[in-house]
């Protein structure tokens, strides 16, 4: 379950009834913190805790997203469980192949009959699916009933989403083309207490004719090698024995950080980090 000491002493530093933070990541934790109140009415209303599911599709890369998605949930307030007769299910989606896609509008097609059953119930899909503007276009037309959809680049952005639908019962549609931004330390619930994935960058520069990757994860971005450290130093803390570094074209890692690092010089450094 969720339990992050530093988190949570930072939510206690923020003013929740001021205005909204600056920087990116006090953001979502004030939207984190609000959510809370508003979670617990609703919980305190149905007789008992809200649930969240999250559905995943495609990569590591989108398992990786779903553990931060499920973590920004559980510390909004949310039980999680693994059914989708969930009261706050989301799907994170992939489209690399035709496949991925049909199996998510058939999966959205089946929860629909859910929602009807549950009135506390609400319905999210995000990731590679939502960067084409024809998928977006065809969930609000043809599955009306979700109430929130966004994309890959601003998923740091999800508290405030949650926000925004919970505190208006309106749905709402958040697609970015693209962004430069990378927010560290948002709350993770991992699936698997022995093994983890770290993003060590995010999209993709080639542009192969093939491949529609650089267009729905966007240009490449690295994070600061000292964030991913600080990262694996505390997986393995928390007794993590198996880490999979993760990113679109991880041979390009490094190369527009403000002080260059190649791709073999991290994995140098990390396995430097000792397992306790």
């Amino acid at each position: 379950m969720y339990n992050d000491t530093k988190l949570e002493a930072e939510i206690a530093a923020i003013d929740l009834m001021g205005p909204e933070p600056s920087d990116e990541h006090s953001r979502e934790l004030y939207y984190i913190g609000r959510l809370r109140t508003l979670i617990a009415d609703r919980s305190a209303e149905a007789g008992r805790k809200l649930t969240a599911c999250t559905v995943t599709f495609g990569c590591q890369m989108n398992a990786r997203d779903s553990e931060k998605l499920i973590g920004i949930l559980v510390a909004s307030g949310f039980e999680p469980v693994e059914t989708e007769e969930a009261d706050f299910v989301i799907f994170n989606t992939c489209t690399v192949r035709d496949n991925a896609d049909q199996r998510t509008f058939g999966r959205l097609g089946r929860i629909s009959h859910l929602k009807k059953k549950n009135p506390y119930m609400k319905v999210a899909i995000c990731g590679c699916m939502m960067q084409e503007k024809g998928n977006v276009d065809k969930v609000r037309k043809s599955y009306p009933f979700v109430d929130l959809i966004f994309g890959t680049h601003n998923i740091y952005r999800f508290a405030q989403y949650l926000w925004e639908v919970y505190s208006t019962d309106r749905k709402a549609t958040h697609i970015w083309e693209k962004t430069d931004r990378i927010v560290e330390n948002l709350p993770i619930e991992r699936k698997y207490p022995y093994k983890s994935g770290i993003n060590i960058m995010f999209g993709c520069d080639n542009f192969c004719s093939y491949c529609i990757v650089p267009y729905v994860r966007g240009r490449e971005r690295s994070r600061d090698p000292r964030e991913i450290l600080r990262e694996t130093e505390n997986l393995a803390a928390d007794g993590v024995r198996e880490i999979m570094l993760l990113g679109q074209n991880v041979n390009s890692y490094g190369k527009g950080l403000e002080n260059p690092i190649s791709f073999a010089e991290l994995l140098n450094e990390v396995c430097k980090v000792p397992m306790t």
